[in-house]
């Protein structure tokens, strides 16, 4: 109901007046959402009990979830940190590049249904439908919004946005009547000015994300301003000793008179507030020559100008909605930078046909209008599975490991740079596809269609600059296909004197003009005795010495009528000639990609080398002898060195003493997976428990940068007694 009225107003009302509703909604809506996390692990029912929940106690355990910080006294107490779930928080991805580049960049802020909807669920949640981004490389800049004071990035955002290169900001916001009081006590003097910036530095640092969106849309006196000016300015240098390349971006609202009065361009009335921070997001009903005028008064610092465009449209240039691209082609033309608000909107209002197509063509407007802005692969090793961080099963070396919906954006492997091609009917379709099987993770990209047996199709995936050495570069990809459907990878290279080369990956050979690649190298198969069946891997090793890797395609081909079977006819002078032939059906899944320096498999520590600790352990009994555990399990290398890994897989195998038929103690056939952690600690939530289980072994499989993972019979653990009263 919330979602229909915000749709409908929003087509009706101003966008102040819409706000001002919009917040009182919120405000009820957020009385509930935070008192669902311990209900049970079904935890993304949206139903409401007729009696009111107890109120969200931060420092019990429950299902770990990100939310935001509502009060002065809460910042000022430091009491977030204190919180259970502070330590689930944390983002663990590094930003790899922390300069801004010096061209025109984009900002994206999110701004949907209030924030922390499925993303607050720090472990991940069970609604495949989940929003996500995935179009990084169109963006440099990424905000998460929400209208409550001290809004803190889920951390799922954090990790994802950091792995394609992009930064991460919070937001700081104060509004209406109550956030007229906030500000005065904030800016009472220029010690609390300078205390309330301290403790948002230690929030960003703390947490790994990297600063901060500062709104204060409220009328202050103007003997507040010095003060104000004193927060915005100590917060930009704390940010900057603290987290290196951080950003503290103010928002147009507020006037250095005092007035809260939106100037849709930087002038004289906010200029001051700009020069003592990183940016200035212009408020988005400016007109077609305020990008220009913004820039004259910014001077060498035209960059930091971002210009914003409501993708709802209202009262923004060029309209927004489908037309985002007519306020960028402006803003391009010049020379600043933009600041796209709420591209949920393709969300929230359903477009058609579906969410992953209408995603896919309106970003499409931007790279039209901007083109990339991030490249990868840069360093190595450089690992993708497609995965968009949600879907409809999970699998692991291409045996399925989870056949429930779920979502978890931190799970979002490097995206592929895919062309939408707004064709109804096209020869192939190119997509990422969460429905066929998976190789590792929920993703994949799938290519479907009609190809004949003399045609090639060719997909871009990504696009990189990466610096080849003098040393072998590894590449091994995972394929499943059908028939005599074929995919290989073509690499395309560039010198630094601009020579050009490309090598085509192609396990079967191909009847192409000699000239149309510079190379054909066949790649050898491995034989790995783990991988499920109908996966083929493929490995390769390339020296490219002085060269950038520039790009990376899928190529779909047939094999060559000789080895399909059929015969060939030459011509006079000896080329051969395909036969003619209808187009056939074409299917082939890529499920993974890895390039690194070393053909070995990452190099995991014993599972003795690590420490695996149980707490809060709460067991719940049942009917018939069944119980349910809820317990937080937290492992660390014991030698004291922070781990380098990324992730960990959790599992649980259940067992009894003695032994049940032919499972040698254990109760079910095999582990049962549970869950991804990002940091070194997981929270188990309503396990169920069957009676005559004694014991269980929650397993830690540690997976490296590179995409592999430990053998479970060697990784961590931990054995946890079954009590029973």
């Amino acid at each position: 109901m919330l979602k229909f009225l915000l749709l409908l107003l929003r087509t009706y009302i101003n966008r102040r007046t819409l706000i001002t509703l919009r917040n009182f909604l919120i405000s009820i809506r957020l009385r509930f959402f935070i008192t669902m996390s311990d209900s049970d692990d079904k935890h993304q029912s949206s139903s409401i009990s007729a009696t009111d929940p107890p109120p969200f106690d931060p420092t019990e355990p429950s299902v770990p979830i990100s939310y935001p910080i509502k009060t002065l006294k809460d910042l000022h107490s430091r009491a977030y940190f204190d919180s259970f779930h502070y330590p689930f928080n944390k983002s663990t991805v590094p930003l790899q590049n922390a300069a801004l580049p010096d061209r025109p960049r984009i900002l994206v802020c999110h701004d949907m249904q209030g924030g922390y909807v499925d993303d607050k669920w720090v472990q991940g949640g069970t609604n495949a439908d989940a929003y996500a981004i995935w179009h990084w490389y169109l963006m440099d800049v990424f905000v998460y919004f929400s209208h409550d004071l001290v809004t803190l990035p889920p951390p799922c955002w954090t990790n994802t946005a950091h792995r394609h290169g992009v930064k991460v900001l919070g937001t700081f916001i104060t509004e209406w009547a109550e956030g007229k009081v906030i500000a005065n006590e904030l800016l009472s003097s220029k010690e609390s000015a300078r205390t309330y910036a301290e403790r948002l530095a230690e929030l960003a640092f703390t947490l790994g994300f990297d600063g901060w969106l500062i709104n204060m849309e409220v009328k202050l006196d103007v003997e507040r301003i010095p003060n104000l000016k004193e927060f915005v300015s100590h917060l930009t240098q704390t940010m900057h000793s603290s987290v290196p390349g951080s950003l503290v971006i103010w928002y147009d609202s507020i006037t250095i008179e005092g007035d809260l009065k939106w100037q849709n361009k930087l002038n004289e009335k906010n200029k001051p507030f700009f020069d003592i921070c990183d940016g200035i997001f212009v408020n988005y009903t400016w007109k077609a020559d305020y990008p220009k005028l913004s820039a004259a008064v910014a001077g060498d610092r035209k960059y930091d100008v971002y210009m914003g465009i409501d993708v709802f449209g209202r009262g923004t240039f060029g309209g927004g909605q489908w037309n985002i691209n007519v306020a960028l082609d402006v803003l391009k033309e010049d020379d600043v930078s933009a600041a796209i608000f709420a591209p949920g909107w393709v969300y929230e209002t359903k477009q058609p046909p579906n969410f992953q197509t209408a995603q896919n063509h309106w970003w499409s407007l931007i790279e039209k209008s901007w083109g990339g802005l991030q490249n990868y692969p840069k360093v190595l090793p450089f690992y993708s599975n497609f995965d968009q961080g949600h879907g409809l099963h999970i699998s692991i070396k291409g045996g399925q490991e989870l056949d429930t919906p779920w979502n978890n954006i931190s799970s979002q492997g490097f995206q592929p740079f895919l062309v939408f091609r707004d064709d109804p009917n096209p020869d192939i379709q190119v997509l990422v596809d969460f429905k066929e099987a998976s190789y590792n993770g929920g993703g994949n990209v799938t290519f479907r269609g009609t190809l004949g047996n003399n045609a090639q199709f060719i997909a871009r995936l990504f696009q990189g600059e990466l610096l080849l050495g003098d040393s072998p570069v590894y590449f091994t990809y995972s394929v499943k296909s059908e028939g005599n459907s074929l995919l290989g990878l073509l690499l395309e290279f560039s010198s630094s004197t601009k020579e050009t080369k490309s090598l085509l990956l192609a396990s079967w050979g191909m009847d192409l003009p000699s000239t149309k690649f510079s190379k054909v190298i066949v790649p050898r198969e491995v034989k790995a005795p783990e991988v499920a069946p109908g996966w083929v891997i493929q490995e390769c090793s390339i020296v490219m010495n002085g060269y950038t890797m520039t790009g990376i395609s899928a190529v779909c081909y047939r094999p060559v009528p000789e080895i399909s079977g059929l015969s060939v006819e030459s011509t006079a002078d000896g080329q051969r000639n395909a036969l003619s032939r209808s187009p056939a059906e074409y299917f082939a899944v890529l499920g993974d990609i890895t390039i690194k320096n070393s053909g070995q498999n990452s190099d995991f520590p014993p599972s003795t080398s690590w420490l695996v600790e149980a707490q809060y352990i709460k067991w719940t009994s049942g009917s018939e002898g069944v119980k349910t555990l809820n317990v937080k399990i937290i492992w660390a290398l014991k030698d004291g060195n922070d781990s380098w890994f990324p992730k960990y897989n959790i599992y649980v195998e259940k067992q009894a003493k003695k032994a049940v038929g032919n499972l040698d103690g254990k109760l079910e056939a095999k582990h049962n997976y549970l869950g991804v952690a990002q940091v070194e600690a997981f929270y188990v939530s309503n396990l169920v428990i069957p009676s005559k289980t004694d014991s269980l072994r929650f397993i830690i499989q540690v997976c490296a940068v590179d995409g592999t993972s430990q053998n479970l019979k060697d990784s961590p653990f931990l054995l946890l007694d079954v009590k029973y009263k």
